[in-house]
């Protein structure tokens, strides 16, 4: 019976030598599987942060100003509709980066994914009702952009609810028809995407176009004491509002004959998108995004908490091994 303790030793010893290789191999697989796991989520993650700021870079103005008429020529115009003929004005906000192109498709969809030279572009363009004149010549027209983070397309629009921020701005140029016209803003107000009143087109008879006046006067939050009648001409600027599901942010100008000088010329108001720090960057992620990175971040904790355990292990069974070779 004695003769038989080593072999038995021996058989004990082979197993637990063949469950050290399994737990290795086991620790081995987790890990990899991880690791796997979390290059996925950071090629993921890249890829939407890469993804994000090629849609803002598209959104850039600076991106169109070759394409800007100047009172020397407008040829650089025309160059732009010679590229897309939808292209029928340009819109400027003194103070603000809205300083962008305008185009009128066959329909309002056209421009909700494509830019200003006509190609494919999560930004869109500033575009003008179908609806509406390309002259400008009805009593209202209205023109519709994209509500984006960074100051782009017509992302500061909801900033005129703001009193002091309404009343620091108060003009812009509209450029058609071959020359330069003012704007000058005389109200801000908040609306439904379906309200019927507010976006209503073709206004032509007389009491129609006071009553409408009287309503964006009544329903404003912000307002300017200008003179508007009748005999004038209004353009609204409407975009996605972040107070409501369906709301949206109005700002309405005058179209005048005068330009008016922009105050805020020499402040490089207009330098490009704002590059804002990483905290606000990462504030403004898409939801889904910002899940994956925290589960990004708890699995990297995960596997370093593997990885410490497994060599942890390691050091035990090293030190096992050691003390079996010498017995």
């Amino acid at each position: 019976m004695w003769r038989d303790l080593p072999v038995l030793e021996e058989f004990v010893s082979e197993v637990a030598h063949i469950g050290r290789k399994a737990i290795k191999l086991a620790n081995s697989v987790v890990n990899t599987a991880v690791l796997v796991a979390v290059l996925l989520l950071l090629v993921i993650g890249g890829y939407a942060l890469w993804d994000s700021k090629q849609v803002y870079a598209t959104a850039d103005p600076n991106q169109y100003a070759i394409y800007k008429p100047s009172d020397d020529s407008d040829l650089s115009f025309v160059e732009l509709q010679e590229i897309n003929p939808d292209v029928c004005a340009w819109l400027e906000v003194y103070g603000t980066h809205i300083d962008y192109p305008i185009v009128q498709g066959n329909d309002n969809m056209r421009y909700i994914n494509a830019n200003a030279e006509g190609k494919y572009s999560l930004s869109g363009a500033i575009f003008l009702d179908t609806h509406c004149s390309r002259d400008f010549s009805d009593f209202s027209s209205i023109l519709f952009g994209h509500h984006m983070e960074k100051q782009a397309m017509f992302g500061e629009i909801g900033l005129f609810k703001d009193k002091d921020y309404f009343d620091a701005r108060r003009y812009g140029m509209l450029y058609y028809g071959g020359r330069e016209h003012g704007l000058e803003f005389f109200a801000f107000l908040h609306a439904d995407a379906y309200d019927s009143v507010v976006y209503k087109t073709g206004i032509t008879e007389i009491e129609a176009q006071q009553g409408y006046l009287d309503m964006l006067f009544h329903r404003a939050k912000n307002t300017r004491d200008v003179k508007v009648t009748t005999d004038d001409r209004i353009i609204l600027l409407s975009t996605c509002s972040s107070d409501s599901t369906n709301g949206r942010d109005i700002l309405v100008a005058k179209i005048c004959d005068e330009v008016f000088a922009n105050p805020f010329a020499e402040e490089g108001a207009s330098d490009g998108i704002l590059v804002v720090n990483w905290l606000d960057s990462l504030a403004k992620l898409p939801t889904a995004l910002k899940v994956a990175i925290v589960l990004l971040l708890c699995l990297l904790a995960l596997a370093l908490l593997i990885t410490l355990k497994d060599r942890r292990q390691q050091r035990m069974l090293k030190k096992q091994d050691t003390e079996g070779a010498q017995l």
